[in-house]
């Protein structure tokens, strides 16, 4: 008899947590197009930390920037958002991906910082060995003036 009660309970958690919190609306925003938000979202925020001044010196408020962006209007990802939330491994699997594509584009960022490190040290070099061309000519017509 406890064996069943048990069961019959683990049943019913079973199936309520299986139930949906939020029905899913008739226009909701695509999963894929939903993380590329999401992702535009976290860099214009995070630049907004750094230099909230140049964003504004520009007329740029990063959540009408995004919605815009993405032709998608605020009420539209509230509920697509709040619909996604009601799912937590879906949400969670969601940020996981935001998570993957802001790595990625921070490694691609790097890249090219090196890149651009790497061509400034080459002019800064031939910028030297110019000048140094230039002195070494300079000492040699001395040299030849004074002889």
């Amino acid at each position: 008899m406890r064996n069943l009660r048990i069961s019959i309970l683990i049943l019913l958690l079973t199936y309520s947590c299986g139930e949906k919190l939020i029905e899913k609306p008739d226009n909701l925003i695509p999963r894929d197009k939903m993380v590329l938000i999401l992702k535009d979202m976290a860099i214009l925020n995070a630049a907004k930390g750094v230099n909230l001044g140049i964003l504004k010196d520009n007329g740029v408020e990063p959540t009408s920037y995004v919605l815009e962006k993405h032709d998608i209007d605020s009420a539209l990802f509230v509920e697509s958002d709040r619909y996604y939330a009601s799912l937590p491994l879906e949400y969670e699997a969601l940020y996981t991906e935001v998570e993957a594509l802001l790595e990625e584009k921070r490694i691609q960022l790097e890249e090219e910082n090196k890149i651009a490190d790497s061509l400034k040290l080459l002019e800064s070099k031939q910028k030297r060995d110019s000048v140094l061309d230039n002195v070494k000519s300079s000492t040699n017509l001395v040299q030849d003036t004074l002889q």
